[in-house]
């Protein structure tokens, strides 16, 4: 993990949708941190700084620390709330980690070598993402920013599933420990709407002209 984050939170004790109202109306956000068998924690945030911090994908995928006047914290994002039609936060989850227990977190997907798939390069398919991120088990420290998903070896027609996704060392996806009906295509090469009507154009061309030479 390259980056660090540190969220700069305020506890608060006023509770309830007025004081949440308040609270945003000063540009604060409220959040709560919660977990690790201690009791939970009412915070408040500055808005425009975390809006600063959510700008990096990292930062929903990444160990942050929450500092409370000082006392520090490390937890992962769990839930955000947001405006059903304005560009602001409303309000925010964070569960505590702790080093020796693993955490259950969504991670992003990154796709690379799609340039270099025969499927693409020679067979002059397109790429469609079916997953974008996924649920990963780990230990916090095996925490990764994403997971990076190699399509260089596909054909067209052909899929990838998250059971062929080369995962980091410690990490898990939870969906597969579910079973084998749970391991679903991330992505594909499929032929394009041009490329699969080509025979088609073509045959019907041909039986055009066997037609005049009768």
């Amino acid at each position: 993990m390259s980056s660090e984050f540190v969220v700069t939170a305020e506890p608060r004790n006023d509770q309830g949708k007025g004081a949440s109202r308040r609270l945003r109306r000063g540009g604060r956000v409220p959040a709560i941190l919660y977990g690790a068998g201690k009791e939970p924690v009412s915070l408040s945030i500055d808005h425009n700084e975390l809006l600063k911090q959510l700008e990096n994908e990292a930062f929903y995928s990444h160990i942050l620390t929450i500092d409370i006047g000082g006392n520090k914290e490390q937890a992962i994002l769990k839930d955000m709330q947001r405006h059903p039609a304005k560009p602001f936060i409303q309000h925010l989850d964070f569960m505590r980690v702790s080093a020796g227990e693993s955490i259950r977190v969504n991670v992003p997907l990154h796709f690379v070598g799609a340039d270099a798939a025969p499927g693409v390069k020679v067979g002059g398919g397109i790429v469609t993402h079916a997953v974008t991120e996924v649920e990963i088990n780990c230990l916090p420290k095996d925490l990764p920013e994403y997971i990076e998903v190699d399509l260089s070896g596909l054909e067209l027609g052909e899929s990838l599933h998250l059971s062929d996704i080369k995962l980091p060392k410690g990490v898990e996806l939870v969906q597969l420990l579910h079973g084998e009906e749970h391991d679903v295509a991330v992505a594909a090469i499929q032929a394009t709407r041009g490329s699969g009507d080509t025979g088609a154009v073509a045959a019907d061309e041909e039986g055009e002209s066997e037609g005049e030479e009768e």
